[in-house]
């Protein structure tokens, strides 16, 4: 007992009592109490809640009770009030709307469920954020309310503004009259939303920017397509009975429906189709006819990766890119009738028969733009047979194109693949809006467009991963490449991605300049954001090589294998920023015509390429070559060995499609964005989505308008073996004259690199690094030691002046 009586007293034998704040904080630290508040301030919110919505029923009759003494009130219980939360409700309720804020009270519900769910344990919004917003939209809608409802005031029943509003206003009428309050109410109105939200700053530039007089109330909708869940069930309901149906019946039994999804491709007119006679039709073989069912296309935002640490709120005003814009590009209903289907099924079929093969049964799957012919053949008959009779078939139906599949991997069928009279246009929009794309959960999903059987293509980059595309020019390959950048940018925020445009031509890809400050990466030197000369893509490469070294040197120190292991490590918050930690983005390099630099660089460039395709898959560094000459002295064995994704446009010869693909077949498309998807031993055909360059700056555009980050992200500094790094040859007779300020700068932050002087001093790149050759060999930092800073020599400011002196 001595022992306790003790503590409780301090060394002068006073009793010590403690700060009744200090105890309340103590207490929320238990977690019990936490909860047991969480659970009160919650339940007293909805109590709140239904007190003000039951007072605009019964205040009127009410109001009497309210000239009363609270106690007094309380106490009497002979008093009743109609109010369905009793007199304590009706009380609360009169106090803050009608004495204080009116309608506006309501946030003070919104605070209150907040906080509590915050002490229950779920994070629903910042609460000092909250409290902010929370408090101007009061204020604002409490003095709208009483501009608007002035007249309320007579009856003093029921203040939509409260009294707050009410005084407030009328006291802004007196002042500046009544014009002049209703300006100030829309003015702070549209500075709020400026400032909180960037959408809103975008839409108004889009408005100040249009023609009133043709302003349509749909310009600031999205207008992503919808098919509702009765369609849909009716097409599913319809392609099976087509798919159970014989051809046996008249022709004119034979039904076809479009999918709502199909963009057509063509902008000319449609032509109808006329079928040529036949000499001996067959109309006893049972066709079937398939058409993939629609999918449902979704508009959807980003969901924001969860976690303790959010890469996102570096920009977290960030908007991704909206639906509406993407262009349609409709032509029409489909060209493909049913009549064209019998058409070519009886003229595969004679020609089948003139060549004494039978065949058991037929069937027919329309896409976008090649009808695939699956046939199952008579027993006894060998597949060779019917493979070498493609250009017979080709004859006979007066298409371009026909490819044999001999047979179809895993169906037991031989597939025939027909051009449509009428291909379509398979848009960009269809395709980012379709429910497979929005809800899909790859790391780096890439949508390019749809299969033949009107399937939306998505796969995953980081499995790819990395990525061949060869074609013929004119056939599609900027195109590609544009759906690719496109679909990445609809999916990711800044902070998880960044480009790397090599583009030899200097225009393919110059559009995406504008997003530089958002997705690019480049070297510190650099002043454009898109790399077109060749020793500056040879930098470029080796300085992905630094940063991949790099990354693995993060990866072995956090003891993890790959990026998404690190980056989930830093998320959860058990990775220390102070030791060098931080989230990587997925870097995706992107080179536009491949066969230009080995022409002019050769091993120089790949070399790297093949170094960063082995190796940087694990650190979430992934690459995209294109080139439209396929040839074995571009597209070399060791680039085809660590690329095993490849994308094939219609090539000129069956050779160049073995040089990419290892097998023919993109020598027979039909050119247009029709492709060949090789993923190890599959091989798809996709019909490429088509995005036009007006697309792409509308979309460059608007991320473009947003705020980003001060600069592209800098990729490690690169000195090529034409650099030197003795700091012998640097005459200090010759210093800079920012050499001391620059000096100082170093040595007050312990880091010497040629970025931060840039950085400090707004000057060139070149001159940054002249002043740290100089600061090098005057002793005040070390030598270049790749990507990381120069370590600083001198240790303060007063040994710093002493070698001034000396220079002096």
């Amino acid at each position: 007992m001595a022992s306790k009586s003790k503590k409780n007293r301090t060394g002068n034998g006073k009793r010590r009592f403690k700060n009744p704040l200090t105890s309340l904080k103590e207490s929320f630290k238990n977690y019990k109490f936490r909860f047991a508040t969480g659970l009160i301030i919650v339940a007293f919110s909805f109590y709140l809640a239904v007190a003000f919505f039951s007072f605009f029923n019964s205040g009127y009759a009410d109001r009497s009770k309210f000239d009363l003494p609270f106690v007094d009130l309380i106490k009497d219980t002979s008093i009743q009030v109609d109010n369905v939360t009793g007199k304590i409700g009706a009380w609360f309720a009169d106090l803050m709307v009608n004495k204080w804020f009116g309608l506006a009270s309501f946030s003070f519900v919104f605070l209150l469920f907040v906080t509590g769910f915050r002490l229950l344990g779920a994070r629903i919004l910042p609460l000092s954020k909250t409290l902010i917003h929370a408090s101007i939209i009061t204020i604002w809608v409490s003095v709208s309310m009483g501009f608007f409802f002035m007249e309320t005031m007579e009856d003093k029943y029921l203040l939509l503004g409260g009294a707050h509003g009410f005084h407030v206003s009328d006291w802004l009428i007196s002042t500046i009259g009544h014009i002049g309050t209703f300006i100030l109410i829309l003015i702070s109105l549209v500075i709020y939303l400026t400032v909180n939200f960037e959408w809103f700053l975008i839409k108004f530039r889009k408005l100040i920017g249009k023609d009133l007089s043709t302003l349509k109330e749909n310009d600031f909708v999205d207008t992503a397509m919808t098919v509702s869940d009765g369609e849909a069930d009716n097409n599913e309901q319809n392609n099976a009975r087509e798919a159970d149906e014989n051809i046996s019946e008249p022709i004119s039994s034979v039904k076809t429906e479009e999918t709502d999804d199909e963009i057509q491709f063509d902008i000319k007119p449609a032509k109808k189709f006329e079928a040529p006679p036949l000499e001996h039709p067959d109309n006893e073989l049972e066709l079937k006819i398939e058409k993939a069912a629609s999918e449902e296309i979704i508009h959807t935002g980003e969901n924001k990766p969860q976690g303790d640490y959010d890469p996102t709120l570096d920009l977290s005003s960030y908007i991704m890119p909206s639906f509406d814009l993407l262009d349609d590009h409709k032509s029409g209903q489909s060209q493909v009738t049913e009549e064209e289907l019998i058409y070519n099924k009886n003229k595969i079929v004679k020609t089948l028969e003139d060549y004494k093969i039978q065949i058991k049964s037929i069937k027919a799957t329309v896409g976008p733009t090649v009808t695939l012919y699956e046939i199952v053949p008579m027993p006894g008959v060998r597949i060779s047979k019917i493979k070498n009779l493609e250009d017979d078939i080709a004859l006979s139906l007066a298409a371009l194109g026909i490819r044999i599949i001999a047979p179809i991997p895993g169906e037991g069928t031989i597939g025939i693949e027909v051009p449509n009279s009428e291909p379509q246009v398979v848009s960009m929009k269809s395709i980012i809006t379709s429910r497979k794309f929005q809800n899909t959960k790859f790391e780096l999903p890439v949508a390019l467009g749809k299969t033949i059987s009107n399937e939306t293509f998505v796969f995953d980059l980081t499995k790819a991963p990395h990525l061949l595309v060869a074609g013929a020019t004119g056939q599609g390959k900027s195109v590609g490449l544009n759906a690719i950048i496109t679909s990445l940018l609809y999916k990711k925020h800044p902070s998880q991605l960044k480009f790397v445009l090599v583009d030899p031509k200097k225009v393919e890809l110059n559009i995406y300049s504008k997003i530089e400050r958002h997705f690019l990466a480049k070297l510190p030197d650099e002043e454009e954001p898109i790399i077109t000369d060749v020793q500056r893509v040879v930098n470029t490469l080796h300085s992905l090589t630094i940063e991949m070294e790099d990354r693995y040197d993060l990866l072995k120190k956090a003891h993890t294998r790959n990026i998404k292991e690190y980056n989930h490590k830093f998320i959860k918050r058990e990775l220390n920023p102070e030791k060098g930690h931080h989230f990587l983005p997925y870097i995706i390099v992107i080179i536009d015509e491949f066969a230009d630099l080995i022409m002019t660089a050769g091993k120089e460039v790949e070399l790297p390429i093949a170094r960063i395709a082995q190796l940087a898959r694990a650190v979430g560094i992934h690459m995209i070559i294109a080139t439209q000459r396929p040839s074995t002295n571009i597209i070399t064995g060791v680039i085809k060995a660590n690329f095993p994704t490849r994308i094939a446009f219609k090539v000129a010869s069956m050779i160049d499609s073995r040089t990419i693909l290892d097998s023919p077949g993109a020598n027979q498309l039909i050119g247009r964005g029709d492709m060949l998807i090789s993923q190890g031993s599959d091989l798809i055909r996709v019909q490429c989505a088509f995005v036009d360059t007006p697309e792409v700056e509308k979309v460059n555009d608007f991320i473009g308008q947003q705020r980003g980050y001060p600069t592209a992200m800098h990729l490690p500094e690169y000195v090529g073996e034409t650099g030197t790094q003795e700091p012998g040859e640097v005459d200090l007779s010759k210093r800079d004259p920012m050499f001391e300020e620059a000096a100082r700068v170093v040595v007050a932050n312990q880091s010497g690199s040629t970025s931060l002087i840039q950085r400090r001093f707004s000057i060139g790149y070149n001159r940054a690094g002249r002043i740290i050759d100089q600061l090098e060999a005057a002793g005040v930092v070390g030598p270049f030691e790749g990507s990381k800073a120069r370590q600083v020599l001198v240790s303060d400011e007063l040994e710093l002046e002493r070698m001034f002196e000396m220079l002096r």
